[in-house]
């Protein structure tokens, strides 16, 4: 798999410091919790002293989990996540007790260190991990002498090399079709594709899902079931043209949490379930004689091209072509 996507060498020592951390919180809490309450300003009663000790063996176990954790943590998220859980919900349960008076305001340094400060490495972590387990079973964990080009074929029988030697294609690479921007797209083609074929341009389909009926049905809904489509569930085919998988802002950006709502509602494309790959960025491309003669590579999942605008260079590209 590219080395991209693997663990990068400070989520290991963040977890080890973390569990450390922990280990010594919790054996501290549990042999010297008198001392502890005293410093945050709390009286070390009997039934303080036994919380609070109790409070200790906890912090001390999720310490153990993250050393666990460390030795390979993409494949051991859930401890983080749970751990990550935790030092949410406790920065809100302290507010809670603190604004009815319940606890001192001292008790927040113990908030500080416990939890804030872990808040952002340890979402990283996990950012991180989601990417890894989407990038498994497909093109991005295989070798790169993948040929996709040579082995896939539209449900037309025929490969994407076959036809682009016939004349010029426009290659749209789809998200999953679930997603409102995938619709969007799809409703774009179906709305411009008089000008794409007019301007010499066939149009190829590249998607995520198989060749069942129900992808039958998705795509005669937007009337291009007639246009040749490749299923590439493991995003061969995009790997070769040049797409990634999406970093955080270019799924769940703001700018995309805007145009989702303007696409999924105001446009009325919605949004459906998950299918296929759902980091997976889009893009399209002008194909012909096995060289790409132009291209949109979207900088964010929600980016919307002009279809026919990009048809259209291929007037321009073919004099020199045939030069």
């Amino acid at each position: 798999m590219n080395t991209s996507y693997h663990p990068k060498q400070w989520m290991k020592y963040v977890l080890i410091l973390a569990g450390f951390y922990n280990l010594a919180w919790g054996a501290t809490a549990i042999m010297l919790p008198v001392h502890m309450l005293g410093w945050l300003g709390i009286q070390s009663e009997t039934t303080a002293m036994k919380f609070w000790q109790c409070i200790g063996m906890i912090v001390g176990v999720y310490g153990v989990g993250y050393l666990i954790a460390a030795r390979a943590p993409y494949q051991h998220w859930p401890m983080t996540l749970v751990g990550l859980l935790g030092k949410v919900l406790g920065p809100v349960g302290f507010a809670a007790a603190m604004a009815d008076g319940s606890l001192p305001t001292s008790l927040g340094w113990t908030i500080v260190t416990n939890d804030l400060i872990w808040w952002i490495p340890f979402a990283m972590i996990l950012w991180g991990a989601m990417r890894y387990c989407h990038a498994t079973d497909s093109a991005y964990e295989t070798p790169e002498a993948d040929d996709p080009l040579k082995e896939l074929r539209a449900n037309t029988g025929e490969r994407l090399d076959d036809l682009a030697d016939a004349k010029p294609q426009l290659v749209v690479f789809l998200r999953h079709a679930g997603c409102t921007f995938c619709r969007q797209t799809l409703a774009d083609v179906a709305a411009q594709r008089k000008e794409i074929t007019a301007a010499g341009c066939g149009i190829v389909l590249v998607h995520l899902g198989g060749n069942d009926e129900s992808d039958q049905q998705f795509f005669q809904k937007y009337g291009l079931n007639d246009v040749p489509r490749i299923s590439d569930p493991q995003s061969r085919l995009y790997r070769q043209f040049g797409l990634d998988l999406g970093g955080f802002s270019q799924l769940f950006g703001l700018r995309v949490w805007f145009r989702g709502f303007v696409a999924g509602v105001l446009g009325g494309h919605g949004i459906g379930a998950v299918r296929g790959n759902s980091f997976q960025m889009p893009g399209v491309y002008l194909y012909h004689c096995r060289q790409i003669l132009g291209g949109f590579r979207h900088e964010i999942s929600s980016d919307r091209p002009d279809y026919a605008a990009l048809a259209r260079k291929i007037e321009v590209r073919e004099p020199a072509l045939a030069s």
